[in-house]
């Protein structure tokens, strides 16, 4: 009987090492999850954000002209630029703007005649504008491109947000970070087809149903950036895959992942953004059912 006792008490402390979650922690964290997401909508809805694109169009070096006339280098299609705008003269990593006289192409309070507007080494990056239309250069390895925004755009107007996963606190897991070497790089490809060796910290390690698994993670500012895909992947969720962010580590290493912050790339919103896929070590076995689904209007891939 005595030799009973000291197991049943043992197997009580054993499961009082577990945590129980209580219905107040899941209240807060279904509150926090639905906060952050209320803002991740508002960000794609923002003047900056993904919904409103309407254009990416590549340059070529030396002289593009633009315009709404088709016999223009770019073509800015479903705008109410003039026929003939002006040009854009690329020259290295420097684009300057030279608009057709009496074309009032602005840039905040500005107006833009003959400046440069984007020059790679100094980070000089004007936001042009037109009526509502918005647009900047962007640069994606070697290629240098112009891209586009309408501010009245209906992709706004009609939005009506991303269908989600239920919040679940059980994908809210603890992880632990295993730093790389300080050179150390991983392959990342994007959706126009370039490969680019990203600076990769080291990799997050966590479990689920005492199986681990492994994602590597790219430098961010505060947390770090991962891009991974799942065995929902394609199906219930984006084809190209979803992003995370997650806390950089505490002094022991630790840290949480939180599927249910994840989210779509902007690929799924407008075919003119330019996204990282899930590099193949990040391709996990595994059903996540937390965060973002597929957007009904996805576009491509």
């Amino acid at each position: 009987m005595r030799k009973i006792l000291v197991l049943l008490s043992i197997m009580a402390l054993s499961c009082s090492d577990k945590k129980t979650i209580t219905a107040e922690e899941r209240e807060v964290h279904r509150n926090e999850i639905n906060t952050w997401h209320a803002k991740r909508l508002e960000e794609v809805k923002a003047p900056n954000g993904w919904l409103n694109l309407i254009g990416l169009y590549w340059l070529e070096p030396g002289v593009n002209t633009f315009g709404t006339g088709v016999d223009n280098d770019i073509v800015f299609l479903n705008t109410t630029l003039p026929v003939k705008a002006g040009q854009f003269l690329l020259m290295g990593d420097t684009v300057t703007l030279i608009a057709e006289k009496g074309v009032l192409i602005k840039s905040a309070a500005d107006t833009i005649r003959n400046a440069i507007v984007f020059h790679a080494p100094t980070k000089l990056n004007k936001v042009l504008e037109y009526g509502t239309i918005r647009w900047n250069v962007i640069k994606r390895d070697e290629k240098v491109g112009l891209r586009v925004r309408d501010l009245a755009s209906k992709a706004v107007t009609e939005f009506k947000g991303v269908e989600r996963f239920p919040v679940d606190i059980n994908w809210r897991l603890p992880a632990r970070f295993e730093k790389g070497d300080s050179l150390r790089t991983i392959e990342v490809t994007n959706i126009i087809g370039q490969t680019v060796a990203q600076p990769s910290p080291g990799t997050i390690i966590f479990t689920v149903n005492d199986v681990e698994y492994r994602l590597d993670v790219m430098e961010g500012t505060d947390e770090f950036f991962i891009v991974f895909a799942d065995a929902t992947t394609g199906r219930e969720t984006y084809a190209g895959g979803r992003f995370i962010y997650v806390k950089k580590p505490d002094a022991d290493g630790n840290t949480v992942i939180d599927f249910n912050k994840a989210y779509n790339p902007p690929c799924v919103f407008s075919p003119y953004a330019t996204c990282p896929l899930p590099p193949s070590q990040n391709h996990l076995k595994l059903k996540v059912v937390a965060g973002e689904k597929a957007y009904q209007d996805e576009h491509h891939l």
